[in-house]
């Protein structure tokens, strides 16, 4: 079973929103591997600007890597903003 945290954007107050704009895939990878093998990053841009929508997905290969990720991630600093993360709903 793979499972993916999801960075939600639906905070409007620019401290807690999300991603940094600025932030891309590779930092975001480099963020959270350090938590379990990750199998996909994905950071959600604007298909006509291409600049990023403040929010990503990381996929593990564990659960125990995400819920590890989940609890030590959630609230910290990452590229100036507090991230605020959470399990991605299953389509």
């Amino acid at each position: 079973m793979l499972t993916m945290l999801h960075f939600p954007s639906f905070c409007c107050d620019s401290a807690n929103a999300g991603l940094c704009y600025d932030t891309n895939e590779p930092v975001l990878k480099q963020a959270f591997e350090q938590h379990g093998e990750i199998t996909e990053v994905k950071v959600i841009c604007d298909h006509k600007s291409g600049k990023s929508k403040g929010y990503g997905f990381v996929k593990f290969t564990s659960e125990t890597a995400a819920s590890k990720a989940l609890k030590e991630m959630d609230g910290q600093l990452l590229d100036g903003r507090n991230i605020r993360i959470s399990y991605a709903h299953k389509e």
